[in-house]
């Protein structure tokens, strides 16, 4: 049996009362035409003939807000979510967190979202590293998880939240992790992230940093947007966090009255562990380029080595 304690820890609140009114006015979200607005969108996914006939309405809706009710970004998200999918099998394939290099990856890194909101409606999510000799191989699996619980999120945001908050700790990245560093596997995991999921990123926080991840994120920016770049913050003290996170949400470890990052990580494994059979319902769900209208993806261009890619090209 789970705790209450460990599922509450898992449990992503919704907004509700005021702050779901005010989360709606910054989503562009209209309570009376978003029925329209996903009617729209189901209409054309039956239309692409590489792209899944069906597919829930929940996550269509999480595309929609993320996208603010714009139905063309909404279709280049989702026609490149799809599309990430085929094309990046070692984040999208053998998810399930039984598989042994799975199991001992999460007892070496933490990054699941924190249970509750910021008063104005933001998910914030803690990533961190527990063991300084976690090899960089493992770099595909731990782009694998955080897509994983990417994917749980899509279904249940229920009513859609105003934004993200990441705070990476950097205590245990060492110089030997960057030498080791795939550039083309964190190029494809910042696609991911940037064009194919509806994620808002309002805030990266780096805490425990050193010259070292300094160069890291140097080495990173190129493949940012220019408005994610301007939202990354340096803290030299842990404690300046609480100017950005309420202190009953941040965990005791980085000084709050929340619970602790493992009983947040613990109950998110067991969420995962739950989502084993519909992780592997869902592998088949994915573009084929074969069917693609035009010239199906190239995807040597896609992740061009100069580090830009191409739009793919909708109706």
């Amino acid at each position: 049996m789970i705790s209450n304690r460990m599922a509450s820890a898992a449990t992503l609140v919704q907004p509700s009362g005021e702050m779901w009114k005010k989360i709606r006015v910054e989503l562009n979200e209209d309570v009376n035409t978003r029925d329209r607005d996903l009617a729209a969108i189901k209409d054309w996914l039956r239309k692409q003939p590489h792209l899944p006939d069906e597919w829930d309405d929940g996550r269509i809706m999480t595309f929609l807000r993320g996208c603010s009710f714009s139905l063309e970004k909404c279709k280049r998200k989702l026609d490149m979510y799809f599309t990430m999918r085929a094309a990046c099998p070692e984040f999208f394939s053998n998810r399930n967190v039984n598989r042994p290099e799975l199991a001992e990856l999460v007892t070496k890194v933490q990054g699941a979202p924190l249970p509750g909101l910021t008063p104005n409606g933001r998910r914030v999510t803690i990533c961190r590293g527990l063991d300084k000799n976690i090899d960089a191989d493992q770099l595909n699996n731990i782009f694998k998880l955080a897509l994983m619980m990417g994917d749980v999120r899509l279904k249940e945001e229920l009513e859609g939240v105003g934004g993200d908050i990441y705070i990476l700790d950097a205590s245990v990245v060492s110089p030997s992790h960057l030498a080791k560093l795939s550039p083309s596997s964190i190029k494809k995991f910042l696609i991911c992230v940037q064009e194919a999921y509806p994620v808002k990123l309002k805030e990266v926080h780096v805490v425990n940093t050193s010259p070292v991840i300094e160069s890291l994120i140097n080495f990173i920016k190129p493949f940012l947007k220019d408005k994610i770049k301007n939202r990354i913050f340096i803290h030299s003290d842990v404690n300046t966090l609480k100017n950005h996170v309420p202190v009953d949400m941040l965990p005791e470890d980085f000084g709050g009255n929340g619970c602790s990052l493992d009983e947040v990580n613990s109950a998110w494994m067991k969420k995962l562990e739950d989502y084993t059979q519909w992780f592997k319902d869902q592998e088949s769900i994915k573009a084929n380029e074969a069917l693609r209208p035009g010239n199906p993806t190239n995807y040597d261009e896609l992740f061009g080595i100069d580090g830009s890619f191409r739009q793919l090209s909708i109706d």
